[in-house]
């Protein structure tokens, strides 16, 4: 027979939210309206039901104005990115238990998220990253985070906005102090391909950070009845661990090579297919399948994205710290729901305890704060469109 009794609830999640946001201090009291709790349930509204501010609030009767929660959310916010940024990410991890996550080491992934951009920057063109043409446009909004990706404990711990003329080491460089400065220790770092550079390997060596990522082949191909070099020869060769140097300018980083295989096969064909991999890595061990394996782990990164989207607040503005906060109000939502799972909703206990994801999946958890929020903000009355022509 089913249980009746009510573990968790659209209040308490939408309780639980608002004090995680409250607490970052983010914003000020702008009158008896505007207050920290109005504007944050306005903008979990949004988030929740992935629109924008203005139609969040506009259904709702006892709500502020779209423009009077825009000027709460600017005029709140710190002046200086590096303030902002650090009360975002304790925002992120204000609430997870330090004994538990403390107490070990931890496998985690960093990333770059880009989101499209079709407008002008807002102060300088350094806002902006640019890259290959993707969805109409070569300007993006970039965003690195770090997650970890250990089952059960899938938490985004670190989220820093990238600028034009910052490089990939500048950036990890940043992310790796924000992770130690709360406490976290990481086991070893699963990287995207983007990474895989001299300047990264030499870094990540320098600071005794193990890591694993895919290689990138660069540059031309060896033309014909010349014999292939470098990672090219090791391409050719059969499973196993091969060691190579890379090299630019007077930089050298060793590393070893993992050559792997995995078979898939298309949707529609009979016939698997075999594709060869290689792997970048440093003081990681294990035959080619468990390197393999282990870095299948990573795209946990790749489910926070996905999941973060699924909360996203549209919104037109220039300003690149309203963006971030926005972009940490939705990493936040997914922080809840893992934090929710771990606390209330496993079974059992300990390294052996079992997620059952089915009971709460994560749009149910967003409609459930879309409900809390519409009962504490509205009277009830029959939402209409009034003509004032």
């Amino acid at each position: 027979m089913r249980s009746r009794m009510n573990i968790v609830n659209g209040p308490q999640v939408c309780q639980w939210a608002l004090e995680w946001l409250v607490l970052a201090k983010l914003l000020k009291t702008c009158g008896h309206i505007c207050t920290p709790v109005a504007v944050w349930s306005i903008v979990l509204r949004a988030a929740s039901r992935a629109i924008s501010i203005h139609a969040a609030c506009q259904d709702l009767a006892d709500a502020p104005c779209d423009q009077a929660v825009f000027d709460a959310l600017v005029g709140g916010l710190p002046k200086t990115l590096p303030v902002l940024e650090r009360r975002l990410n304790d925002s992120l991890t204000a609430h997870i238990p330090r004994r538990v996550l403390r107490r070990r080491r931890w496998q985690m992934a960093i990333d770059w998220h880009l989101v499209p951009y079709y407008g002008e920057p807002f102060r300088s063109r350094n806002e902006l990253y640019h890259c290959r043409p993707h969805l109409g446009t070569t300007r993006f909004h970039a965003y690195a985070t770090a997650c970890i990706v250990e089952y059960g404990q899938r938490y985004t711990v670190a989220l820093s906005w990238v600028r034009k003329h910052e490089s990939t080491v500048t950036v990890l460089r940043r992310l790796l102090a924000t992770i130690r400065k709360m406490g976290w220790k990481i086991r070893r770092l699963l990287l995207d391909r983007a990474f895989f550079s001299v300047d990264v390997a030499l870094l990540l060596q320098q600071e005794r950070l193990p890591f694993l990522m895919p290689v990138a082949l660069r540059g031309r191909k060896p033309k014909k009845r010349r014999p292939p070099t470098g990672l090219r020869f090791i391409q050719r060769q059969k499973a196993g661990w091969y060691r190579h140097t890379l090299k630019r300018g007077d930089k050298a980083a060793t590393v070893k090579i993992c050559v792997a295989y995995r078979s898939y096969r298309r949707r529609g064909e009979k016939q698997r297919r075999t594709q060869k991999l290689l792997f970048a890595a440093w003081r990681v061990d294990g035959s080619p399948t468990e390197i393999r394996e282990t870095y299948r782990d990573r795209f946990g990164i790749e489910s926070s994205y996905r999941q973060r989207r699924q909360a996203r607040i549209y919104t037109c503005t220039r300003n690149p710290h309203l963006r971030l906060v926005f972009v940490a109000v939705s990493l936040l939502l997914r922080n809840l729901w893992v934090w929710i799972h771990a606390q209330y909703l496993k079974e059992g206990s300990g390294d052996s305890a079992t997620l059952r994801l089915e009971r709460l999946r994560f749009k149910r958890l967003l409609e459930w704060l879309n409900l809390a929020v519409i009962a504490a903000m509205h009277n009830g009355a029959t939402p209409c469109i009034n003509d004032t022509s």
